[in-house]
């Protein structure tokens, strides 16, 4: 029963944790330049109004207020015969900081509303846009977590069982190399070898006509990416891997077992990679959200449409209230990401009890 417990508490303390993160978040957002939308008239009245519903301007429409200049943006089509002729002028004025923090938070949290978007695609859903980019990045991740983990483990076991031999000595080489080298440079030399010189893989990612013409290539699409995001994972599952499995091979309980009567390969299989898997397991969760941070270089170099490349077209457009549901993604997955390592030690290791007082 304490377990679920010390799950439900997590849980808890994770949603609060995140709840400090955005508000102060977005606090910081607002007090950045506001970015005025573009567009036409009618585009600009309709954001505008948006914000108004929303409780984040006001819209003025007193002429007293307008003739002393108390406003914060005036649009028009130009087409009016005076400036207080509303059906071609809109005057609107920003209201202060706290009152648009609280009907912020009163908008996501009682009607999940988190805002338009005022530049990446005027006037659409936040939500709705990033629910359109999220699927891109999780796929590249996934697939480069999946092939980290095996060709990482197993370089690691082999360097570990042939330690100090020149096996050894070039896999961990080849392990500095790969943990020094950013993937930006790792991507720069795989677009010039595979796509600008050999044309193997195409030079960015396929937009959606070109792969429903050739299916072929949104497979191709994914292995400079993946390639790029996986090198660095690879070389950080086999040096922990090899650490581990060499520091266990060489403890009291491990020859004890060999001296019962245990061949080596049973010694291993039986027991160091077991416990080596202790601290390497929940190693895993943590390196995917290495890479899915990894990634949002890796998306704007090879033109991705993932959440990655969206948060910094986002950020650099002003679009905030994109960028506060980029951040709620990433915040909550950096997070639920802690509590599976904690309970991961408890499924690799079954006499650790998360949430035993003893």
């Amino acid at each position: 029963m304490s377990m679920w417990k010390y799950v439900l508490e997590r849980i808890l303390l994770i949603f609060l944790t995140a709840v400090i993160i955005l508000c102060l978040t977005y606090i910081l957002l607002q007090c950045l330049p506001v970015q005025q939308p573009g567009g036409t008239f009618l585009a600009q009245l309709s954001y505008w109004r948006d914000q108004v519903k929303m409780g984040f301007w006001e819209e003025i429409t007193d002429k007293v207020r307008i003739l002393k200049g108390d406003y914060t943006y005036h649009i028009t089509d130009g087409l009016g015969t005076s400036d207080f002729d509303f059906s071609h002028n809109a005057y609107f004025k920003q209201l202060p900081l706290m009152v648009r923090f609280w009907n912020w938070f009163v908008n996501v949290f009682t009607k999940w509303n988190w805002g338009t978007s005022i530049s990446v695609s005027q006037n659409k859903s936040a939500i709705e846009i990033e629910m359109g980019y999220l699927p891109v990045s999780m796929k590249i991740n996934i697939w480069a977590v999946l092939i980290s983990i095996p060709l990482g483990m197993g370089l690691g076991i082999v360097a570990a069982l042939r330690k100090n031999t020149y096996v050894d000595n070039s896999i961990s080489t080849l392990i500095m190399v790969f943990i020094s080298v950013p993937s930006f440079v790792s991507i720069s030399f795989l677009l010039i070898w595979f796509a600008y010189g050999s044309h193997l893989l195409p030079i960015s990612w396929p937009s959606i006509s070109d792969s429903q013409a050739d299916p072929s290539l949104a497979i191709k699409g994914y292995f400079i990416p993946v390639a790029a995001l996986s090198f660095g994972s690879i070389a950080s599952f086999a040096r922990y891997t090899r650490a581990e499995l060499t520091e266990i091979m060489s403890s009291e309980f491990l020859l004890l077992a060999r001296t019962k009567g245990l061949t080596k390969p049973q010694t291993v299989l039986r027991h160091a990679l077991r416990n080596s898997m202790v601290p390497i397991v929940p190693m895993i969760i943590g390196e995917f959200i290495g890479i899915l941070s990894g990634s949002m270089v890796i998306e704007q170099l090879y033109q991705i449409p993932g959440i990655g490349s969206l948060f910094v077209k986002a950020l650099t457009s002003k679009d905030y209230s994109v960028v506060m549901v980029d951040m709620a993604i990433y915040t909550l997955i950096g997070l639920f990401a802690t509590l599976l390592v904690d309970l991961s030690y408890g499924i690799v290791d079954p006499r650790i009890r998360m949430g035993a007082k003893k």
